[in-house]
C-alpha cells in the first residue's frame, strides 16, 4: 500500500476556501436531469452516493444557462429561481460530507444535437451581452443555494472554447479575430459572474491546454489566456484538453501519445509550463490519473495543487477515501473500445454515464459490462438522436 500524506495535505485557494485535500471529483456529463431540467431526485442519489467518499473539491456535471441551448440530453438548466428548493437540496449534499461543491456552468453553442437545440448557434451568431449575463444569473443562483461557487466550461469544444478557437470563430469585431478578441468572451464572463457572487465565491475555469486540431487553438494561445485569467484575478484553473472531435480528454485521440497515457497525467506538461510563468495560480489537472504513486508525485512536486479524477469516480466512487487513507494503491479502467475507431468516443461516453445512472437510481456500478449493452442502455433512454453527436464528434 501507498503512504499519501501529501493528497491529504489541505488547500486554501486564494478567495480564502479551504479544500481539506488534494483530490477533486471532475466534472462529468451525468445526464439525469429531472422534471423541467431540474437537478431531480436520481442526481441528488448520484451526489449522495459520492458525498462521503473523502474528495476535497466535488465539481458537477455541465449546468447549462439556457433551456433552449442543451449540450447533451438530460442536462439540468438554471436560468432563474425556479428550481431553488432543489438546487438548496443539491448543494446540501454535495458539501455535507465536508467537500467545497462548484457548479460547472455551460453553454454548448454550436456543439448541440439538432434534436436539443432546434438552431444552435456559433459564436458568430451569439449576442455577447445577454449570454454574458445568463452565465451571471446562473452563478448568483447557485452559489446562493449554497454551492461554494462555480467553474466556467472554457474547454472541449463548447461556447468558450468556440470563441477561443480561431477555426470557430469567424467574427471580425471586437469579439473575434486576434487572440485578444477571442478571448474577451471568456474574460467578460469572468468579470460578469465575479460581480454577481461576490469575492467570497471561488470563480473556477476549465480550459483546454490545446483543441488539438490543426490550425485551432494551441498551447502557446492557451498560455496567454491563462495569464490574463490570472490577471483577472481566478481561483482555480483546471487544465484539460480537446474538443469531442479529437478527444484528449478521454485519451482516444491520437494526439496522445501512448507514452504519456502510460504517464497517467496527459497534459502534464502544459500544467508545468503554467506553474513556471504563474506560481501563485492554483493548478487542477484532470486526465489519465490512475495510482496513487502519480497522483502524490504530481502534487509533491509542486507541479499541481489538486489532482482531478473524473471517470474513475463514475467505476468506483469509494476510491477516493482509499486512495487518502493508503489503501488503494490504483483505480482500474479499462478502456471500454468497440474495435472501430468511428465507435470509440461513442462507447468511451456511453460506457461510464450508464454507470452513473446505475448509482443514480441506487445500484452499484457495472464495469464488466459490455460495452455494446450500455450503448443500447444509452439509446433506450434518450432515443437514437442521442448517440448521432458523439458518433460525428462534437
Amino acid at each position: 500500500m501507498t503512504s499519501t500524506p501529501v493528497l491529504r495535505m489541505p488547500f486554501t485557494l486564494p478567495n480564502g476556501t479551504v479544500v481539506p485535500n488534494r483530490l477533486a471529483k471532475a466534472a462529468l456529463s451525468e445526464s439525469l436531469a429531472g422534471p423541467g431540467l431540474s437537478p431531480g431526485e436520481e442526481i441528488k442519489t448520484l451526489y449522495r452516493r459520492w458525498a462521503a467518499n473523502g474528495q476535497g473539491l466535488t465539481i458537477t456535471g455541465n449546468v447549462m444557462v439556457d433551456r433552449r441551448a442543451l449540450g447533451e440530453p438530460g442536462n439540468v438548466v438554471v436560468e432563474d429561481d425556479r428550481h431553488a428548493d432543489d438546487l438548496r437540496e443539491w448543494a446540501d449534499i454535495v458539501t455535507g460530507g465536508g467537500s467545497v461543491g462548484l457548479v460547472q456552468i455551460n453553454h454548448p453553442g454550436r456543439q448541440s444535437p439538432r434534436t436539443l437545440s432546434a438552431h444552435p448557434v456559433a459564436p458568430s451568431a451569439i449576442a455577447v451581452p445577454g449570454v454574458a449575463g445568463s452565465f451571471a444569473t446562473t452563478a448568483r443562483i447557485v452559489a446562493q443555494a449554497g454551492f461554494h461557487g462555480v467553474q466556467i466550461h472554457g474547454a472541449h469544444g463548447y461556447l468558450v472554447s468556440q470563441f477561443l478557437s480561431p477555426l470557430s470563430n469567424q467574427r471580425t469585431d471586437q469579439w473575434g479575430g486576434t487572440p485578444e478578441n477571442r478571448r474577451r468572451f471568456l474574460l467578460e464572463l469572468v468579470a460578469a459572474i465575479r460581480e454577481a457572487i461576490g469575492p467570497d465565491k471561488v470563480l473556477a475555469v476549465k480550459l483546454n491546454s490545446a483543441d488539438f486540431q490543426r490550425g485551432g487553438f494551441d498551447e502557446d494561445e492557451s498560455l496567454e489566456v491563462v495569464h490574463a485569467l490570472a490577471a483577472a484575478g481566478i481561483d482555480l484553473l483546471e487544465v484539460s484538453g480537446g474538443t469531442y472531435s479529437s478527444a484528449a480528454m478521454l485519451g482516444v485521440s491520437d494526439s496522445v501519445k501512448e507514452s504519456t497515457r502510460k504517464r497517467e497525467a496527459y497534459f502534464l506538461d502544459y500544467a508545468l509550463r503554467v506553474r513556471a510563468e504563474l506560481p501563485g495560480l492554483p493548478l487542477m489537472l484532470t486526465g489519465g490519473f490512475r495510482t496513487a504513486e502519480a497522483m502524490e508525485d504530481a502534487v509533491a512536486s509542486g507541479g499541481i495543487d489538486l489532482v482531478g479524477l473524473g471517470r474513475p469516480l463514475a467505476v468506483a466512487p469509494d476510491s477516493p477515501a482509499s486512495l487518502l487513507d493508503g489503501s488503494l494503491d490504483e483505480v482500474v479502467t479499462q478502456p471500454r473500445r468497440a474495435g472501430v475507431k468511428l465507435l470509440d468516443g461513442l462507447t468511451e461516453l456511453t460506457y461510464y454515464t450508464v454507470q452513473m445512472w446505475r448509482m443514480a437510481v441506487g445500484k452499484e456500478p457495472a464495469p464488466n459490462r459490455h460495452q455494446l449493452v450500455n450503448v443500447a442502455a444509452y439509446t433506450l433512454r434518450h432515443g437514437l438522436d442521442a448517440i448521432r453527436l458523439p458518433l460525428r464528434g462534437r
